[in-house]
């Protein structure tokens, strides 16, 4: 019985489009993004300039999908934050992973580089804010609910509020530079902002 050697297109087009964003991810922290170029991602992935330009408009649209490749699960969900029944404890432990992150030279360098196209591109934001940010932003939302519901926040607080609170200062201290992004800077806003919302 003969076999068929026909190529199967959508493997290879999956294979080509994790090549690509994994080659992205490895020359921002080789290059920087200043010298970040799609003939340089195409190299190193190893597919020509028009099957990136097919598949993405933009630079900045190559570095914000390598980024959310990170975030993709294998079984498809959504992002769900830990809840253990106790919302200081689980939000010490996302707080302390989201600094540990934006502190990993790995992970920084791309999410500045992503930040520098945002700010320019109104498409690549708005395709950020409907990708990331919201996704992540419900996540939260829905963590900070089930805590309303179990008596460890004030019914009357406003959700939005609080992950603002707890968050804004992360991304100022990284934005800026200015200060240790660790364990205790992450347990020490949840603490202030618990205690601001607290029943």
């Amino acid at each position: 019985m003969a076999t068929s050697t026909t190529p199967n297109s959508t493997r290879r087009s999956e294979r080509s489009r994790l090549a690509i964003l994994t080659a992205t991810r490895e020359l921002i922290g080789d290059l920087g993004y200043a010298k970040l170029t799609i003939e340089a991602i195409a190299a190193r992935a190893g597919v020509g300039k028009q099957t990136i330009y097919r598949w993405w408009p933009s630079k900045g649209a190559v570095v914000f999908d390598s980024l959310l490749a990170l975030s993709e699960r294998p079984d498809g969900g959504g992002i769900e934050l830990p809840d253990t029944g106790d919302v200081e404890r689980d939000l010490k432990t996302v707080l302390r992973a989201t600094a540990a992150e934006f502190a990993d030279p790995g992970f920084e360098a791309p999410i500045r580089a992503l930040n520098t196209e945002i700010i320019n591109d109104p498409d690549l934001a708005a395709a950020y804010r409907e990708k990331m940010e919201r996704p992540m932003r419900e996540a939260k939302r829905r963590r900070l609910r089930s805590a309303q519901e179990a008596g460890q926040l004030s019914p009357d607080a406003d959700l939005d509020l609080v992950i603002d609170l707890l968050y804004a200062p992360l991304a100022q201290r990284w934005l800026l530079r200015s200060g240790p992004l660790d364990d205790a800077f992450a347990d020490a806003l949840v603490t202030a902002t618990l205690r601001a919302f607290r029943p």
